[in-house]
Formats: C-alpha cells, sequence, structure tokens
C-alpha cells in the first residue's frame, strides 16, 4: 500500500526554525513528523563527526536517503538546509507542498550561538550569509509559500501553516514550480 505524500516540507536556511515551527505544526494537525537531519543523526551519528569522518558527500548522500524515505510519508517534513541542493530531491519536492522560512542575518546571528554543530557555520555568521545567498533561488523556487520568522513567534506562523494547509494549499500568487535541476 502505497503511502501518503507529507502534508508539508519545511525547507529553508540554517536557524530559520524548521525544526521548531514542524513540531509545533505536526502537534495541532496530529500527525508525525519527520526530521531528516535528526533521522541522520540516529542512523549514522552527530553531523559534525559525519563531515569530519566521511567529508561532505557521504553525509549528501545519506541525507538524500533520509529525504526520499521522508517524502513518502504522511507527516510534516522539516530538511535540513542543503537539502534542497540536490537534483534528485528538487525534483521531489517539486511535487510536495513547501513552505519556505526565512530569517533574517541580525537575528541567525543570535540563533546561531553554537555552531560547532554546523560544520558549514563554523565561521559563523559570514559563512551562513554566503550559504544561504547560494541556496536561495533554489528555496524560492520549491516554495509554495514563505513566512519569514524574524520576529513573530513560531506558534504564530505554525497556525498560519496549519490554517494553509486546512484550506488546501492555496497557491501563493498563481505561483508554479519550475525546476531545472
Amino acid at each position: 500500500m502505497k503511502t501518503m505524500p507529507p502534508r508539508v516540507v519545511l525547507i529553508g536556511a540554517p536557524a530559520s526554525g524548521k525544526s521548531k515551527i514542524a513540531k509545533l505544526v505536526a502537534a495541532q494537525l496530529g500527525c508525525e513528523r519527520i526530521d531528516t537531519d535528526k533521522v541522520i543523526v540516529a542512523e549514522h551519528g552527530e553531523v559534525v563527526d559525519i563531515f569530519e569522518q566521511h567529508g561532505e558527500p557521504v553525509f549528501r548522500a545519506w541525507e538524500r536517503e533520509a529525504v526520499q524515505q521522508a517524502l513518502t510519508q504522511d507527516a510534516v517534513v522539516s530538511l535540513g538546509g542543503g537539502a534542497v541542493v540536490d537534483a534528485d530531491t528538487q525534483r521531489d519536492l517539486a511535487h510536495a507542498h513547501c513552505v519556505l522560512l526565512t530569517v533574517s542575518e541580525d537575528v541567525v546571528a543570535e540563533r546561531l550561538t553554537n555552531s560547532s554543530k554546523r560544520p558549514l557555520l563554523k565561521d559563523g555568521v559570514h559563512a551562513w550569509v554566503a550559504l544561504v545567498a547560494k541556496r536561495e533561488p533554489i528555496y524560492r523556487t520549491l516554495a509554495d509559500r514563505t513566512f519569514d520568522t524574524s520576529h513573530r513567534p513560531l506558534e504564530d506562523i505554525a497556525a498560519e501553516i496549519c490554517e494553509w494547509i486546512e484550506a488546501g494549499y492555496p497557491e501563493e500568487s498563481g505561483r508554479k514550480k519550475e525546476i531545472h535541476a
């Protein structure tokens, strides 16, 4: 029996609140939550250790497996910030309901108190800015809805995402996803 696609997939930059909002949305909807970074950690160890011992390509391969599996579940799925760089993941997400969470540079500087767990952000907010600049076009292409988490309570954003889901995922300004991966 084929499972349902995810109710919603949260994408966005590191420290944008994807994991926290996914937890809130799943609780409000009464469904499962899948955090692909947590899946990878449970199966393979801490992300920083994976990067040090195996390198980023191995991490990205394991991430792709976690994403591919998560996208077959009737769940709220939160992806690691870099999951969207994979061309196959982009194609898969073109058929999913994706919410992009954004956050401002000044707010993310406050949130990145422990960059040691984020190997691509060991240089702090400057590394985050460069990373987001590269990924932003992909995020924007995949997003059905966008919410900024900089100055609003995450509970309010989660409630609005639930309202959007319950309303049948109405398109934002008639946007259609065009994936050229």
